[in-house]
């Protein structure tokens, strides 16, 4: 970990995640891929075998995964090859490709990739002796688990799919505060560096508003998933027709009633851009605000959504789930908030300027499975 050692606190950077992979603090069953290490994080690889159980769990202290797995698993199946498809209602536990040795002074946090929360596909992170899901503790040395549901439709997955991402991060020194912005802080950032192309409305992170009005996208304010539809492979992009898997919602007077269960992608009113040595995160809003739930996949790079002159240009696209009563949106009410935290450097390359990112400068999108109309 020597080349972490006189850098600040903060997300780590590709650079750096690569020196961990080359130091031995990231292992795994195969080389990294090209593009597994993105700018703040790196993309986690399905091994070759899954495991269907009856009820998700968590290990907790002094137990491994795999003890409890030999319990609940009463299906086995095979990644390899074309792999295998996970039903939707169904719970699978699959070990990752990716194991740690962690130094004491880096945690790790984990989300869905964005294309896995847009296809409505619960997956979350497990260690060995974990507490909490999608966390990491300091110095932890062991394999990874991924819990994967899918929730809207049936999925293909194979071993080396990319279905969740890992953050790490360094603890600040001294003096330094904690690792989210304050309020305060991103008040300022906004007078320099534009976070939103609107007004800038605060709440332990930027606050981020839905977009139902008729004028926002063309009249079409979203898309709810179908309940019966046919298999979606997740390597295979752009091979879907839109209509085959999803009913779109037409604007009407600036509302929406969730239907209790099914699953909506909506976008945010504000255009946003991650400036290049910070990185954030999707958090909810308070339950209390709304019987619903917003936050599937959280990440955002640096560079995210930086357009000409690095104004905010892309909008934050929205998982939502209404929980046990119809529920009504209405067109500009708080569904999110965006909560911001340090680099630990600025990466070398931000997001978009390598490789193919799907989702650069993006409007209402669903996943980069479906074709473009």
């Amino acid at each position: 970990m020597t080349p972490l050692e006189k850098t600040q606190g903060g997300v780590l950077s590709s650079r750096q995640i690569q020196a961990m992979a080359e130091g031995g603090a990231i292992r795994a069953a195969a080389p990294l891929a090209h593009g597994q290490i993105q700018p703040a994080s790196l993309d986690l690889r399905l091994g070759p075998k899954a495991y269907r159980v009856r009820a998700s769990f968590l290990p907790g202290n002094g137990r491994g995964v795999g003890d409890i797995l030999s319990a609940l698993a009463y299906d086995e199946m095979s990644l390899e090859g074309e792999g295998a498809i996970l039903e939707r209602g169904c719970v699978y536990v699959v070990p990752l490709m990716e194991s740690l040795a962690l130094s004491p002074d880096v945690s790790g946090a984990a989300n869905p990739k964005s294309s896995t929360g847009r296809l409505d596909i619960f997956t979350r992170l497990i260690t060995d002796r974990g507490e909490r899901f999608d966390e990491v503790e300091p110095g932890y040395g062991g394999p990874l688990y991924a819990e994967v549901s899918p929730r809207s439709f049936s999925v293909r997955v194979r071993k080396g799919s990319r279905l969740n991402q890992l953050r790490f991060r360094t603890r600040p020194e001294a003096g330094q505060g904690g690792f989210a912005l304050s309020d305060a802080a991103l008040a300022e950032l906004h007078q320099r560096t534009p976070l939103v192309d609107g007004a800038l409305n605060l709440r332990d992170g930027v606050v981020l508003r839905v977009a139902l009005g008729s004028a926002a996208f063309g009249g079409v304010i979203g898309y709810r998933a179908q309940k019966h539809t046919d298999v979606i492979d997740v390597d295979r992009i752009g091979a879907y027709r839109i209509d085959d898997y999803w009913d779109r919602l037409p604007a009407r007077d600036g509302r929406l009633i969730l239907d209790p269960g099914d699953f909506y992608i909506l976008a945010s009113r504000e255009r946003l851009a991650i400036p290049p040595d910070l990185a954030a995160e999707m958090a909810p809003m308070d339950a209390a605000i709304g019987e619903f739930r917003v936050h599937y996949a959280g990440f955002f790079d640096p560079g995210f959504g930086a357009g000409e002159g690095g104004a905010p240009a892309a909008r934050a696209v929205l998982e939502v789930r209404s929980r046990e009563v119809p529920f009504i949106l209405e067109d500009g009410q708080y569904i999110g908030r965006l909560v911001y935290e340090r680099m630990a450097e600025t990466p070398q390359a931000l997001y978009g300027e390598e490789g193919v990112s799907n989702y650069q400068g993006q409007g209402l999108k669903l996943s980069k499975h479906f074709c473009v109309e």
